[in-house]
């Protein structure tokens, strides 16, 4: 309840001070208030299909919800190297019209071969590692949410390098199909997330679960549904190249050309938009459900359980599709910017 009242207090701000010439453009929001927006950190390997891009712009449109601190991204099997991942993610940045936020390049390469390199200055992915490290030794009154979408070798970097981190942050990953095997994040890195279930560190799984009901896989969109709500949608910007060819002036039709060139499965055929789901349960917790579990392992692509661990994980599941998607569409028509103060 503080946070809605928060944003109707700093929509109706903004409204009330910018309607001259510098903002013609109404429908976009600026937070001018600071107090209880979520500091978060998205880590994402923003190439690889569309929902990424889609988890990004719908953060960096809720910026009376979350502090963006940075955006940090990684190299998965599909999208090509880090620098394909990173012009993907500084396209999406450039559409949502945000200033004052950075990006920086992750790991190319993974947590096993990457590991024995952290005392040397320029190992792969040392940017983003240090920045997540830097960010969350700041001192702040709320704890920094790390929110990768991808594989998980920047965050499990950053606490192997910096262990006193494991305090100060809070892990909510999109990824798994446990506790069944396989799922895309998952197996792009494994030792990464199973040095993760080792580490005392605040970690919560949101369920994919390809095909499954309880999974983030039933958040799904037809290029009908998209074409309707997104053409237009979001902030004018100046002109971006899409990255299959022709230019675009806001993300809502960057959308549209995304959807149009993308594979679609079931009936209908469609696609679901998974890595949002990790952005909106953590701007209303009610949208999904969270258990606690002994932190399981794997072993090779095989989830072993261990029902004696003293360590506990969180896993979210059951995710109320259509509140999510009524909100991301509406977060669509009246975004606010996402500011770091």
């Amino acid at each position: 309840m503080e946070k809605l009242l928060l944003s109707i207090i700093c929509g109706a701000v903004v409204l009330a001070c910018n309607t001259g010439p510098e903002l013609p453009d109404t429908s976009i929001m600026t937070p001018v208030l600071a107090l209880e927006r979520l500091p978060v950190i998205f880590d994402t390997d923003a190439n690889n299909e569309l929902d990424d891009q889609h988890a990004l712009a719908y953060l960096l449109f809720n910026g009376d919800i979350f502090d963006v601190r940075g955006i940090t991204v990684n190299a998965t099997f599909n999208g090509g190297n880090i620098q394909e991942q990173y012009a993907e993610a500084d396209r999406v940045m450039k559409l949502c019209r945000v200033d004052g936020i950075p990006l920086y390049r992750g790991a190319d390469s993974s947590f096993d071969e990457i590991k024995a390199t952290l005392d040397q200055s320029n190992f792969d992915g040392h940017v983003a590692v240090d920045f997540i490290i830097e960010e969350a030794r700041t001192t702040r009154d709320q704890t920094l949410v790390l929110l990768p979408v991808g594989k998980l070798t920047n965050i499990a970097l950053a606490l192997m390098k910096a262990p006193d981190i494991k305090s100060k942050v809070r892990i909510v990953w999109l990824g798994s199909n446990y506790p069944e095997p396989g799922e895309y994040n998952q197996i792009n890195d494994i030792p990464s997330l199973n040095y993760i279930l080792e580490q005392e560190v605040p970690f919560e799984m949101v369920m994919v679960r390809y095909g499954k009901p309880s999974g983030s896989d039933m958040v799904r969109v037809t290029p009908q549904e998209i074409r309707k709500k997104m053409t237009g949608a979001g902030p004018t910007t100046p002109p971006v190249e899409g990255r299959h060819g022709d230019t675009f002036t806001n993300f809502g039709d960057y959308s549209v050309d995304l959807f149009d060139h993308v594979d679609l499965h079931g009936d209908p055929p469609s696609r679901a938009l998974f890595d949002m789901v990790a952005v909106a349960i953590l701007k209303n917790s009610s949208w999904g459900r969270i258990t606690e579990i002994e932190a399981p392992i794997l072993q090779g692509q095989e989830w072993e359980e261990r029902p004696e661990n003293t360590r506990k994980i969180s896993i979210w599941e059951n995710f109320k599709a259509a509140e999510i998607l009524d909100d991301f569409y509406e977060t669509m028509s009246e975004p606010v910017l996402a500011t770091r103060h």
